[in-house]
């Protein structure tokens, strides 16, 4: 465990979400003084939350259930997030006749749709750091890569530079490094190619659900909880210029599109204010304890 900086912009002066150790099991969680990005500043290496999503997250032995300790996508919640993702997607880029890249593929049910009559792209392939996964991937005929990202970037060969759109379906929030992994898509998508990132919608918009159901003691595999604004920056900051953004501020869902850039410009993106950002979570606690404690903090 270590403390590291503002993933989005390097600060190192962060504050702490007063309220968070409460849901937390007394882990901290910081917002940036300067971007206002929400993070898990104090945290495994990258090496310990590879290995936790490699070979802890998923197990053989689950079916269709969430906890705190795994994770699966054989559930109705969690594939009508990914066709929400696939459709919102595909209307802003069309995966028809398109090579795509998946980066935390899971269990492939994205990637297997995809290429399916519906949506029709020619090509895909998936990165995974779960080998049991990888195993699944490859009973579908997905090829795969196990490992990370940042990983299959540095030894891609020809594929680097090779894929229409890179996808990053609910996985960008569970990196160790959010920017490292979004460099790693700018340099698989080919020039003028896309990156699509699907996450929660949480952050600077109406609370949604109790804040126990968000937060809790795995803070190191969840290690991220962006806003509109904060994501708009890491795509900014790789080199991705926004294209399309989703109706987020009512919907749980919060899907982005950005066209890759050649890097030869500065690409803007706006802050959140950090004092706004620990106030938004002091009222979510507050509408938290008053309506949905019953069954404590961490049901």
């Amino acid at each position: 465990m270590r403390d590291y900086p503002c993933d989005l912009c390097g600060n190192e002066d962060l504050s702490e979400v007063a309220c968070a150790p409460t849901y937390m099991a007394g882990r901290p969680l910081h917002v940036c003084t300067a971007c206002g990005m929400v993070q898990v500043a104090h945290r495994k290496t990258p090496e310990q939350v590879k290995a936790a999503w490699a070979d802890e997250m998923y197990r053989a032995d689950q079916t269709t259930r969430l906890s705190d300790t795994t994770y699966t996508a054989r559930m109705p919640a969690v594939h009508a997030r990914q066709t929400f993702a696939m459709d919102f997607i595909d209307e802003a880029v069309s995966f028809r006749g398109k090579s795509v890249c998946d980066l935390g593929a899971g269990e492939g049910d994205f990637l297997e749709m995809i290429q399916g009559p519906d949506y029709g792209a020619t090509e895909v392939f998936a990165v995974e750091p779960s080998v049991a996964n990888c195993r699944m991937l490859d009973e579908r005929g997905i090829a795969n890569f196990v490992g990370i990202a940042e990983e299959y970037v540095e030894q891609a060969g020809e594929r680097e530079g090779g894929f229409d759109v890179v996808t990053i379906i609910w996985t960008l929030e569970n990196c160790h490094s959010a920017r490292d992994v979004m460099d790693a898509a700018w340099r698989l998508c080919k020039p003028g190619g896309h990156v699509a990132v699907a996450t929660g919608s949480r952050i600077l918009v109406p609370f949604k659900k109790p804040l126990q159901y968000y937060i809790g003691p795995n803070a190191d595999v969840h290690p991220y909880h962006f806003s509109a604004r904060t994501l708009a920056g890491y795509m900014a900051q790789a080199g991705f210029r926004k294209t399309h953004v989703n109706r987020f501020i009512d919907s749980d869902y919060l899907v982005m599109v950005g066209e890759k850039t050649d890097r030869t410009a500065t690409l803007s993106w706006e802050d959140d204010n950090a004092t706004v950002v620990l106030g938004f979570f002091e009222r979510w606690d507050k509408e938290t304890r008053g309506f949905y404690m019953e069954d404590g903090p961490n049901p």
